[in-house]
């Protein structure tokens, strides 16, 4: 309980003094993964409208394959993108490992299905009658499309928190690809692992409540907005 105590301590005083590791820290944390949310959001949610609203041979075979990405460790995405971007790998040329770049990329590999999966569902819970009425009213399909996006977006939303919770505490790719350099791709979680290890309980703590107070803040405002009437 004294170690959650001073944990608790020591939070207020790092950020009453704004250390600047700390911030460093922070800011690393929200850069590589707002970067990695929204790399995510561009490329998961055509992807989700696009299995949504058509139908092809494969489609159940590649919904699975989203299903699974979802819950796909970030370990196992940390070991394929360090080999992928390794000096001999394929996208060795690129340099890139050991980089915030390269704990971005893993980031998006990891939040990307669960995007996918989130809009996927969301535009399928728009009624199909809905869909044909618009049709059959004149929408052109990329005005139907607009309008059923329009219709989707609150639920939609859940897409963007769930991305940004998925990367924002994840560690095992972010300490694989990025390496936990002090300054360069060291995010709270990688630090508080750190710290952990060299028995610093009450700093380790102290960087788990300004993860959780940063998520909740993030989390608290997109709330706000979709439960706005």
């Amino acid at each position: 309980m004294d170690v959650l105590v001073d944990g608790v301590r020591q939070a207020a005083t790092l950020l009453a003094r704004a250390d600047a590791e700390v911030l460093g820290v922070l800011w690393t944390s929200l850069q590589v993964s707002g970067t990695a949310t929204l790399i995510a959001l561009l490329a998961g949610i055509p992807a989700g409208v696009v299995l949504a609203l058509t139908r092809f041979p494969a489609r159940t075979l590649v919904v699975s394959a989203v299903n699974t990405g979802m819950g796909l460790p970030p370990v196992v995405v940390g070991l394929f993108v360090t080999i992928l971007l390794w000096r001999s790998g394929p996208l060795g040329a690129l340099e890139i490992l050991y980089t915030p770049t390269a704990i971005v990329v893993a980031q998006a590999v990891i939040a990307a299905p669960i995007v996918t999966g989130i809009t996927l569902a969301a535009v399928q819970n728009v009624p199909a009658k809905f869909r044909l009425q618009l049709v059959a009213l004149g929408a052109s399909r990329p005005q139907m499309v607009w309008v059923v996006l329009r219709e989707a977006r609150l639920p939609m939303l859940a897409a963007v928190m769930a991305g940004f919770g998925g990367v924002i505490s994840e560690i095992g790719a972010s300490m694989m690809v990025g390496g936990n350099i002090k300054g360069q791709t060291r995010t709270l979680t990688t630090a508080m692992v750190l710290e952990t290890g060299k028995g610093n309980f009450d700093v380790a703590i102290a960087l788990s409540i300004l993860l959780l107070v940063l998520v909740f803040g993030i989390n608290w405002a997109l709330t706000a907005v979709q439960q706005r009437r």
